[in-house]
């Protein structure tokens, strides 16, 4: 992530109070998505099966976005999906991507598979599958997470998160 690009998500992390517009939703999956390109590209040993995991995060952040303005997805998980939102936003995360780079992004997947995982006891599947517009089925990627969490960030930082979604 350059300095510039750092300095942009920092300033619009700063301001993740107000709804999530499209046009923002949408520099922000770019800016992403390339950050985590070139970091893959510069490294190697990150390739592979976390690198995979690592290219879901933007999919996921804009599955989110499209799901918080489906009209069938009901407040409650609304709200819970918008937290899943401004988690991706805020600089000062768990693994904060500001110094840790894209991987930093880890713990943004992780946090918002969970939120996913939970409003599919309320939210017909079709309506996630509708939205996403990453390579697998999102119910296989969700699965896939989960079963990789600790892996991915650690057992500390996965209880903490299942905490933070109960």
């Amino acid at each position: 992530m350059s300095e510039q690009d750092f300095e942009e998500t920092m300033r619009e992390s700063a301001d993740v109070t107000g709804p999530v517009s499209r046009e923002r939703a949408d520099r922000f999956y770019d800016r992403m998505r390339e950050s985590i390109r070139q970091y893959l590209d510069s490294k190697s040993s990150v390739a592979g099966k976390t690198g995979e995991y690592l290219l879901l995060a933007p999919d996921v952040f804009v599955l989110l976005w499209r799901l918080i303005n489906d009209s069938r997805v009901n407040a409650k998980n609304k709200v819970m999906l918008g937290s899943g939102l401004a988690y991706y936003l805020f600089p000062l995360d768990l693994i904060p991507e500001g110094f840790m780079g894209p991987i930093g992004y880890m713990d943004d997947l992780v946090f918002a598979v969970y939120m996913l995982h939970k409003i599919l006891t309320d939210t017909d599947p079709a309506i996630l599958r509708e939205h996403w517009s990453g390579r697998d089925d999102i119910l296989d990627a969700i699965r896939n997470v989960l079963n990789a969490a600790e892996n991915l960030v650690g057992s500390d930082i996965v209880s903490k998160l299942k905490r933070t979604v109960k």
